[in-house]
């Protein structure tokens, strides 16, 4: 009976990590699969697992396995990956199906909450990462600041240089950057653009700087 609860939390608990919270706000459907298959197979390898002895090592090995080898075949954000360890562990709850009966679903209820709060679009929604191609090798860092702020539009600015390159006369940085109230719109369109382009292998977005993102 606690197994059927269990299951039945997971099952409810996947379609809304999986199609309402991640599908509907990033649009990936081939990740989509992946988090239903990847908590679907960890409910089935953690229930075999419970019913019958193994070693520690032989249960840690498999749960390796299946922690890591989507991971390592494309490159993901670190947002998609907390969806995959999110999917992981309501897995893990379901298989394992603790007593009392109600644990396994308040806890799925409690991690779907915080993976809904965390990536809602009202949290941080002015706050924005790229790594971005800047048309000048400049090695001064202020005035490399004020002309990334003059790009986006950006109240504040963090970045990193990953490289000046002299010969072709650019620097690729790494930046964070929160933008002004008024152009947040505006450089969420420009971001998401940017996405969709980077996913499709193409130049992603020119600024009017001509600098450009890869």
């Amino acid at each position: 009976m606690s197994f059927a609860i269990a299951l039945a939390t997971d099952l409810i608990a996947i379609f809304v990590l999986a199609y309402v919270l991640y599908f509907r706000r990033h649009r990936r459907r081939d990740l989509l699969l992946s988090y239903v298959a990847l908590n679907i197979g960890v409910v089935a390898v953690t229930s075999a697992l419970g019913s019958v002895e193994v070693g520690v090592g032989l249960g840690m090995g498999l749960f390796g396995i299946l922690s890591i080898i989507r991971l390592r075949s494309d490159q993901i954000t670190q947002q998609e990956i907390a969806y995959y360890f999110t999917a992981l562990a309501l897995g893990l709850l379901a298989g394992l199906h603790p007593n009392p009966i109600w644990l396994t679903p308040l806890l799925s209820l409690l991690v779907i909450t915080a993976i809904a709060i965390l990536d809602s679009p009202l949290i941080a929604s002015s706050t924005h990462r790229h790594t971005f191609t800047v048309d000048r090798a400049i090695t001064d860092r202020d005035e490399l600041i004020d002309h990334l702020k003059d790009v986006f539009d950006a109240e504040t600015v963090r970045v990193e240089v990953l490289d000046i390159d002299m010969v072709r006369d650019t620097t690729l940085v790494d930046i964070r950057y929160t933008t002004k109230p008024a152009r947040t719109s505006a450089a969420n369109s420009r971001a998401e653009t940017a996405a969709a382009s980077q996913q499709s292998g193409t130049v992603a977005w020119m600024s009017d700087s001509n600098a450009e993102v890869r």
